[in-house]
Formats: structure tokens, C-alpha cells, sequence
């Protein structure tokens, strides 16, 4: 019952969009591959025979295995314990504790992304950082498992947090306050003007028919008719892939949404609009899709068919570049491997593995004090070790084009602080919608 309700969520938050294994099947292994498992024979038995130490069984085949997928690609893992617990707990929608996504990155513990209104988002813990040490122990070089387990804990209760933040000369100490996390994968709100802005913090599930329920409410506060809407999928790190093409189905009535593509004729999938919902809910509305650097996976896949159908303006700063599809595979009752099985494409046939969704109209965050020192460390998927490699070979060059200096945005974090303005993203999408005509923003520019 336990693989069964994973496979059916198929809810992760980390930068993946995963799906359950359908059609997989088990490779037969090659006959060349003996004299390699001999090598991997005889270095266990030196080990057992000779190491200062004796050592478990279970902890050189668990090395064995770790070793194996690290060796693919950052994506590809082992699920077991901990790490089950956590995919189920993001099943269940709450648990107790700091309310972050995190990941293991050089023996350092790395934020993917605060959820909104959690106990780390109110203390000012960002994407990007680095928690380096717990109540004054060190923690790096250990497993995540151990950290999340320390992070975890009773309502109430505190924990003090040392942070690294790239950009900046020297840690800081924070201490956070533990509390229940209500995962809300959509929130939303009606802007001055009637502008509709949703946020889809996660695909999880449900999000297509939560985004569904959020659009009626917003209707209903309008005072007359909406005048735009903007889908906000900043800091979203992925998840479940039917998630994302509900939610792309919503505001696409014809074409492609998105294909797989993978080695097994059975990873080759195309998903394609008005096959979960009917019709397009906001038709004739004017729509701004929100991304930035933590924008991954499942967002990439809806901001890139709303962009190539020139249904939405999107808006922000180039994605996070991961479009590959993992697929979960059961081993036993209590384990599992999620498997890199295939890359995405978008309706025009681009991959957004290393280079990402480029924003229609490249917006920084000019709210963010940091901003200027950050843009300097700014980890994306072609950062990570292993990646995978886009076929189109896309260059640095390409990507560091976005971060050229635009007389537009010269403010400071302090003027618009005093200006009122704590969102500049976000401010200046409504504001293109308040002074811009339906039919010319839902074209996007060319």
C-alpha cells in the first residue's frame, strides 16, 4: 500500500518531475560487465578482510549503490528510511519543523527554496543557502537524513541555524522557531486593479484543480471582470509532471503541452491540451508567468508550452535548466530508485536541460539587497556535477547574456523599500497588465 500511494502522488519537492514507472523493464546485464563485477567483488572482500575497522555489510552494498547512481547524473537516487519518509510526507501535506526543501550538495546542506509563510521564510532564509551548522554542531560532511531529522521536531520548539549565503563575506546565526507546515501548493490573492495572482509553490496533488478552484474564487472577488492574471511559479521546484500539464491543460485549448523522449520506445510519451481539462478558463485574458533561478522541472514544463503557444508573457529571470523525467521504481516493499528515464521537450521541440526558460522580459528582483552578489553565485542545473548534457550544446555565453545591465531596472532595494514595493517582480508584471491591452499581452514578445 505504501509504493502504491507513492506511485499514484508522484509528488517530490525537489527540482524533479517525477512519474511512476509504467513501462520500464529490467536490463539483462551484458556479458562484457563480468570482469567488472569481479573488480567490484574483490575490492569488497579486501575491504572486509583488511580495513581498520570492521565494517557492515549493509553500509558497503548501500556505497555501492550510492556510487553506481552518482555516477549517472545529480538526479538518479536510492530512496529508503529517511528519504521515503520524506516523499511520503509531502503525501500527507504537514509535518512539523522549519518548512524548507533541501538537498545535499558537496557535503553541504543546500535550501532549494523556503515554503511561503513557513518558519524559515519569516526569518529571511533564501534559495541558495547553506546550512552549515545546528545548534553550534557542524554538519557538514554528514548525511541529510541526520539533518532533516534534527530540523524536524515538536511544535514550539527552536533550533539555531548557521548560514552561509553566497555573496556575502561571513556566516550569520538565526534562530528558528519550529511549526506545523500546512504545505499549501497554491495560494493566491486579488491585486489592486483586478489583476488575479496565483502562486504554485509545488506540484503536488491536485495543483491542476486547486489553480481551477483559485481562478473561481478570484472571479468572485473581482469587482466586474479580471483584467490578468499572473501565474507565479518563482522558487517552485518541480514535482508531479501530470500536475504540470493539468495546469498547462487549463489555459491551452489545441497543441502539444509537452513530450518525453527517452532510450525505452516506452519513455517516449506526448501530452497534449484539452485532455484533462476542457477549454481555456481565462480565455481572451492577458497572462504573465513569474519564473526565477529556483523555477525547475514541472514549472519549466508550464512556463515553456505557455510561452511557445504565446498564450503568457513570461516574465523574471532564466529557470533552473533541468528537463529530465524521473521515473520511480520500486525495489521491495521499503526502498525504491528514482531513475533519470528521459528528457522533456516543449510544444516547439526545445529542451530546457542546461539552459532553461528564457523570460520573454528579463525582470530582476530588485527587492533582494543581496541581488548584486548573489547574481554572482546563482546555482542552476548546468552547476550541478554530472548533469546532463543538452544536445543543442547551449553555451555560457548564452545564458550570461541575462544578466546585462538594463536602464530599467536601476533602483535600489532601499528605494523601492520606501516606495512601498517589498515584490519588484511581482509589481512590475501587475503593472504591465494595469497599462497594457488584453490582445497585445497575450501575445508574448517576439
Amino acid at each position: 500500500m505504501k509504493f502504491a500511494a507513492l506511485l499514484r502522488s508522484a509528488a517530490l519537492v525537489t527540482a524533479v518531475a517525477l512519474i511512476p514507472a509504467t513501462t520500464a523493464g529490467v536490463a539483462q546485464v551484458e556479458g562484457r560487465a563480468g570482469p567488472e563485477f569481479a573488480k567490484v567483488m574483490a575490492v569488497y572482500q579486501r575491504i572486509k578482510a583488511s580495513y581498520v575497522e570492521q565494517v557492515d555489510d549493509e553500509k558497503l552494498m548501500r556505497g555501492m549503490i550510492d556510487g553506481m547512481l552518482a555516477s549517472l547524473d545529480p538526479h538518479s537516487a536510492y530512496l529508503d528510511g529517511g528519504d521515503l519518509q520524506r516523499l511520503e510526507t509531502m503525501i500527507d501535506g504537514n509535518y512539523s519543523g522549519l518548512g524548507l526543501s533541501v538537498i545535499m550538495e558537496d557535503g553541504a546542506v543546500k535550501i532549494i527554496s523556503p515554503f511561503r509563510g513557513s518558519p524559515a521564510d519569516k526569518v529571511g532564509l533564501k534559495a541558495g543557502d547553506f546550512i552549515t551548522h545546528l545548534d553550534g554542531k557542524l554538519i557538514v560532511g554528514g548525511s541529510l537524513d541526520e539533518a532533516v531529522a534534527q530540523m524536524r521536531g515538536p511544535e514550539g520548539t527552536s533550533i539555531g541555524l548557521t548560514i552561509f549565503r553566497p555573496g556575502r563575506d561571513e556566516p550569520f546565526d538565526v534562530t528558528v522557531t519550529r511549526g506545523v507546515i500546512e504545505l499549501e501548493p497554491v495560494t493566491w490573492e486579488l491585486q489592486p486593479g483586478n489583476i488575479g495572482h496565483i502562486m504554485i509553490n509545488e506540484f503536488s496533488r491536485d495543483v491542476g484543480s486547486d489553480v481551477f478552484a483559485a481562478w473561481e474564487d478570484l472571479r468572485s472577488k473581482a469587482t466586474g471582470r479580471l483584467n490578468g492574471l499572473v501565474l507565479d511559479l518563482r522558487s517552485n521546484p518541480g514535482g508531479s509532471l501530470d500536475e504540470a500539464v493539468a495546469l498547462s491543460d487549463l489555459f491551452l485549448t489545441e497543441g502539444r503541452i509537452v513530450s518525453q523522449r527517452g532510450r525505452a520506445r516506452g519513455e517516449n510519451i506526448y501530452y497534449d491540451a484539452e485532455t484533462v481539462f476542457r477549454g481555456d478558463i481565462a480565455d481572451g485574458l492577458p497572462i504573465i508567468v513569474l519564473i526565477d533561478a529556483g523555477s525547475a522541472s514541472a514549472s519549466e514544463i508550464v512556463a515553456g508550452a505557455l510561452q511557445d503557444h504565446r498564450r503568457a508573457v513570461v516574465m523574471g529571470q532564466r529557470s533552473f535548466g533541468k528537463g529530465s523525467v524521473q521515473s520511480l521504481l520500486p525495489l521491495g516493499r521499503d526502498a525504491a530508485l528514482k531513475l533519470t528515464t528521459a528528457r522533456y521537450y516543449t510544444p516547439l521541440g526545445h529542451s530546457v536541460q542546461e539552459g532553461g526558460i528564457k523570460p520573454d522580459i528579463a525582470v530582476p528582483q530588485l527587492s533582494d539587497p543581496d541581488l548584486a552578489k548573489k547574481s554572482r553565485f546563482t546555482m542552476r542545473e548546468s552547476d550541478l556535477r554530472g548533469h546532463l548534457v543538452n544536445e543543442a550544446g547551449m553555451a555560457d555565453e548564452a545564458m550570461e547574456r541575462d544578466t546585462r545591465d538594463d536602464p530599467r531596472f536601476q533602483q535600489t532595494a532601499e528605494e523601492l523599500e520606501k516606495q512601498g514595493i517589498d515584490d519588484f517582480q511581482l509589481h512590475y508584471a501587475v503593472e504591465t497588465l494595469r497599462r497594457t491591452a488584453p490582445n497585445a499581452v497575450a501575445a508574448r514578445a517576439k
